[in-house]
């Protein structure tokens, strides 16, 4: 059996436990050593192909809740009785300050460093919409993304199409990592700033999959049809089954659907994001590793000048939090209007704050390059 990285809470008697249940629900646990007389938290990840007994559907289900912020309030206020909303939310900012507020500090660990961006697209550029196909970003976060791309190597990681995601941003010059890094290609003429030689970075470490991906898609297509407002998407390297717009009640239908068609394709693996199934290959490859190729590609390997800044909203984008932690080198940022456990060093709330933090990083740039003109 294939083993993959999977969020699954401890079955008791067949079911889930009042503890655990509320651990699921509760996307984050409440702050380290912040709580008295609270209930001991703790999230199990298990290595394991999804089985669908009873309690491990009702698990699954309960980790769907995850996504839901009046779900996870709940479980926030029941999990530490000790602190208020509040008093929690304020703890976590306390860790995981404003990017926009703690600017100065980024900037500061930017010098003599080259500054690579990697900003995913869905909750980060875009707001996060029921219809995935009309994930838009505005003509400001695209004139913004522009400048940046002006003086910084920048690359979009994405869970979407390679394609699809293009689409969206339309914007050349950039580097793209689609599928969770697993289709990556750059721009022919590479980047003023970078050591890498122009050429054009294209890199599918999962091509040998596209025609199971393709019949897994169409299985979901079919079998899904029954789940009113669920939307499977065929992002080429990997298939999203969205549950955004489907009935809680019929969250534990759809769950068996789709492990039902995962126990027969073992070479694939089932992860979940922010109201989303993701069916990817068991290769070890996720947006974690597709930071570290690009950084490679633009000649920034092994590398103590370089300062890779990741800007992400999704578990899938915790991969690449975790890479820049475990270097000690470059600067996670987390969009998120909730507490949220994460790796990032700090927090954005939506794409709007984004947006502003891009365009302070462009207005730093300006001015310190104007500044060295006057040397």
């Amino acid at each position: 059996m294939t083993k993959q990285n999977v969020m699954v809470p401890e079955i008791s008697n067949g079911g889930v436990s009042v503890t655990t249940a509320v651990a699921a629900a509760m996307s984050y646990p409440p702050p380290r050593g912040g709580l008295t007389g609270g209930m001991t938290m703790k999230k199990k990840y298990v290595t394991a192909q999804l089985e669908l007994s009873g309690g491990r559907i009702n698990g699954w289900v309960e980790s769907m809740k995850a996504s839901s912020p009046t779900h996870a309030k709940a479980a926030a206020a029941l999990a530490s009785p000790s602190l208020s909303l509040e008093e929690y939310a304020a703890n976590w900012m306390s860790r995981h300050p404003s990017a926009l507020s703690k600017f100065e500090q980024i900037m500061s660990a930017s010098n003599g460093k080259q500054i690579v961006m990697f900003l995913d697209y869905d909750g980060t550029l875009s707001p996060i919409v029921d219809d995935p196909d009309s994930a838009f970003m505005s003509d400001t976060m695209r004139k913004a993304v522009r400048s940046v791309a002006r003086y910084f190597p920048t690359a979009i990681v994405s869970g979407r199409c390679r394609d699809k995601v293009y689409n969206f941003v339309r914007l050349a010059e950039l580097y793209y990592a689609g599928s969770h890094g697993m289709d990556i290609k750059g721009p022919a003429k590479g980047h003023k700033y970078t050591k890498a030689k122009a050429k054009a970075v294209l890199f599918q470490p999962a091509s040998e999959f596209l025609p199971m991906i393709d019949q897994v898609y169409k299985i979901l297509m079919e079998k899904t049809k029954e789940i009113i407002g669920a939307k499977v998407e065929n992002n080429r390297f990997c298939v999203s089954v969205h549950y955004r717009c489907v009935d809680e009640q019929s969250w534990g239908a759809l769950a068996e659907i789709v492990g039902s068609v995962m126990k027969g394709y073992p070479k694939l693996r089932l992860s979940q994001g922010r109201k989303v199934f993701e069916i990817r290959p068991t290769i070890k490859w996720d947006k974690g590793k597709a930071l570290e190729f690009l950084l490679e590609s633009l000649g920034f390997a092994d590398c103590n000048n370089v300062l890779p800044v990741y800007i992400g909203d999704d578990r899938t984008d915790e991969d690449a939090f975790k890479v820049l932690r475990e270097r000690g080198q470059g600067i996670g940022i987390l969009v998120s209007k909730c507490p949220k456990e994460t790796n990032a060093s700090y927090s954005l709330q939506e794409p709007a704050e984004v947006m502003d933090f891009l365009l302070k990083l462009v207005k730093w740039k300006r001015l310190s390059l104007k500044a060295r003109q006057r040397v």
